[in-house]
């Protein structure tokens, strides 16, 4: 019997990508000889994080449809037609025993020449409100894993299993001591960790600006703050790093495990995976859910985080008002920073990457025998 062939689709952000590599990483644990290619465009993350990961990778041209007037949506029944051909040549190519979604523009395509082309197609839906690309290929789809019990009412329920997110297994591989190290931190004052998601989120940076000189002086922390490529130049102008010894600007943290082992507390957007990644290692938060994502499913996502016990809510627009003195207030509170973490830990599905897998390579066998 010849090996198991398996093409992932994700693109777009960490939120796709991530999981669809944690997926991959499982699929080689449970079977080391399973052939694993993913699909993705040339001008996202996924071009480096996934041969970063091992993993080879195809180039599909494609973008989203914009939905107010502008002139780049000319271009889309082109990229659309272009990108079915592409997906249509890698398909017979590969010749893959399963499809694998994990959403973004690229899965739609992907998705749906393999569709028609009946092999079969499963789904990863990390958010309680799924993203157009995985609605729309719900209808081809023999099996899909959510995260969350409210994106049920958006799929098949006879087709949906709940498994909760797939997160990286290197997450928990490093300790207090290697995280403090890797940033030049000591282990005398507490470490605040700030992440805007792979693009940066421009109200957090905002806040944090704000709230700086309470942060790291009044507050005596130690900070890592990530702000996204798009708004490092213009922060470097406006931060001057001389006068914050202990700030760590960066533009994206390439070290996760280092980060996560230095950190008491991160202050976050309520992105599922940035949220499967929190209870997994146990980690307290201060979540600002993005008010421009479809379903407003992070702010879902972070109302049931915070109803658990591990984490605060925090709205976009009063994060520059209250966010240095919840965090002054937390991370001086240690009773209070355990119990964030045992609950953080209590929500956590440490083995959905394994489940899927195992699934998924079932679905293989039956097609190869």
């Amino acid at each position: 019997m010849r090996n198991p062939k398996i093409l992932i689709a994700a693109g777009g952000t960490g939120g796709h990508v991530y999981p669809a590599i944690a997926i991959a990483d499982a699929l080689k644990t449970n079977n080391p000889e399973t052939e694993i290619r993913f699909v993705g465009t040339k001008n996202h993350m996924e071009w480096h994080a996934v041969p970063k990961a091992g993993y080879d990778i195809d180039n599909v041209w494609i973008s989203g449809f914009h939905r107010r007037l502008t002139a780049k949506n000319l271009l889309f029944p082109v990229k659309l037609i272009t990108a079915l051909a592409q997906s249509f040549a890698i398909l017979s190519r590969f010749k893959p025993d399963v499809v694998v979604s994990c959403g973004g523009y690229v899965a739609g395509p992907v998705g749906w020449v393999a569709g028609k082309k009946s092999i079969p197609v499963v789904i990863q839906e990390q958010n309680s409100f799924p993203g157009v690309t995985n609605r729309l290929l719900a209808k081809f789809a023999t099996k899909i894993f959510t995260a969350f019990e409210e994106a049920d009412r958006f799929l098949p329920a006879s087709k949906t299993m709940i498994t909760g997110n797939p997160t990286r297994s290197t997450l928990t591989a490093v300790d207090k001591q290697a995280g403090l190290k890797a940033f030049g931190f000591d282990d005398t004052r507490p470490v605040l960790l700030v992440m805007g998601g792979s693009g940066g989120a421009k109200s957090i940076n905002e806040a944090i600006l704000n709230n700086l000189e309470a942060l790291h002086n009044q507050s005596e922390l130690q900070i890592i703050w990530q702000c996204g490529s798009r708004y490092y130049d213009e922060l470097t102008t406006k931060v001057d790093e001389a006068k914050y010894p202990n700030l760590r600007l960066t533009a994206f943290i390439d070290s996760m495990p280092e980060a996560y082992a230095a950190a008491d507390l991160v202050i976050s957007r309520a992105g599922a995976s940035s949220c499967s990644e929190f209870m997994l290692i146990g980690m307290p938060s201060v979540l600002i859910p993005s008010p421009n994502v479809a379903g407003d499913h992070q702010t879902q996502n972070a109302q049931a985080m915070a109803e658990a016990g591990a984490s605060e809510l925090v709205k976009d627009d009063e994060a520059k008002m209250v966010i240095s003195e919840l965090v002054s207030k937390l991370i001086n509170d240690q009773e209070r920073l355990k119990e964030m973490n045992k609950a953080a830990l209590a929500l956590a599905k440490p083995d959905a990457a394994g489940t899927i897998a195992n699934e998924i390579l079932e679905l293989a066998k039956s097609r190869l025998n």
